[in-house]
């Protein structure tokens, strides 16, 4: 099946994904956030097919500043429920992709802190999988 993605649903998928990764660095705050979020993208950049042709379009992502990791998550977790929810309908394939490279991104942001993930981290873990989950 082939996906019809417009330039909103592109920006839906990558705010999606990259705002996961955000979110991780942003619950680790006190301990490498940056080593998380570069590790994060890696991953992210890694995918392949069409979710990794569209999260690395050279292209914007929704802001994902704001004054607290509240804030973000306002932004983030919609945007993963509604980034799974636009795949499964055109193809449940491609949503399973998206699933996958977001939890490998997850997985490799975690395995970046030195002694393994905090419980920050891991209720933000947590947190984003609900979001996945609820499409």
């Amino acid at each position: 099946m082939s996906l019809n993605l417009t330039a909103q649903d592109k920006l839906t998928l990558r705010t999606a994904a990259y705002g996961a990764v955000s979110l991780l660095a942003a619950a680790d705050a006190a301990g490498s956030p940056h080593k998380i979020a570069t590790q994060g993208s890696i991953a992210l950049a890694s995918a392949t097919g069409l979710v990794g042709y569209v999260l690395a379009e050279n292209s914007k992502v929704a802001d994902l500043g704001g004054k607290s990791v509240a804030e973000l998550a306002d932004t983030v977790l919609p945007a993963l429920t509604a980034a799974m929810t636009l795949l499964k309908k055109q193809d449940p394939a491609e949503a399973d992709k998206f699933r996958a490279v977001v939890g490998v991104a997850m997985e490799t942001a975690a395995q970046t802190r030195q002694g393994g993930p905090s419980l920050t981290m891991t209720d933000m873990t947590r947190k984003i999988t609900e979001a996945l989950d609820a499409a």
